[in-house]
């Protein structure tokens, strides 16, 4: 992967960072660019759950580069009746393609799986999304199949479901 980063926890940097990520090329497959309302609601939520303690949520950071370059984090959901963590990433077009959505999603999954809380991690890019699902399967993800989902809530998808064990993260 050969690029540093490094995680640091979701702070009021992740405002600015949601912002310069809210662009179309970037939103394409997530329901489109968001209001300003939307990215400061969803910055609330992260800092509820991070604070609960259902999840994490980072900015990626890059060596050399004083602002975060990406985010990366896990969420508690129920799927298919189960307890299980969610996880997502982003990382802003002038950074893609060297790797580090990998190993940020990597170093995540060694977070969670430290927690020891949930036994899996699942991701569910769009079925189209050939960035974020080529992401799943350098990690070490399995693909389990496709599903219906919803994204953004009300907006019908179809997705990969990919699962990681993260006993084997241990």
């Amino acid at each position: 992967m050969g690029a540093e980063i490094s995680l640091e926890p979701w702070d009021k940097r992740a405002v600015e960072f949601e912002r310069a990520a809210n662009l179309p090329e970037m939103k394409v497959h997530l329901g489109g660019v968001e209001t300003e309302q939307a990215l400061l609601d969803r910055h609330e939520r992260i800092l509820t759950f991070v604070r609960e303690g259902r999840g994490s949520m980072f900015l990626v950071m890059l060596a050399g580069e004083p602002d975060p370059v990406g985010s990366v984090g896990y969420w508690e959901r129920e799927w298919n009746g189960e307890a299980v963590y969610e996880t997502g990433w982003k990382v802003l077009p002038a950074f893609q393609g060297r790797g580090l959505a990998v190993a940020a999603t990597v170093a995540s999954l060694s977070r969670a799986a430290a927690q020891g809380r949930h036994r899996w991690m699942h991701a569910f890019p769009k079925v189209s999304n050939d960035a974020s699902n080529g992401v799943c399967r350098r990690a070490g993800f399995v693909l389990l199949g496709e599903s219906a989902f919803e994204y953004p809530l009300g907006n019908p998808i179809v997705v990969n479901d990919w699962r990681f064990d993260l006993r084997a993260a241990v």
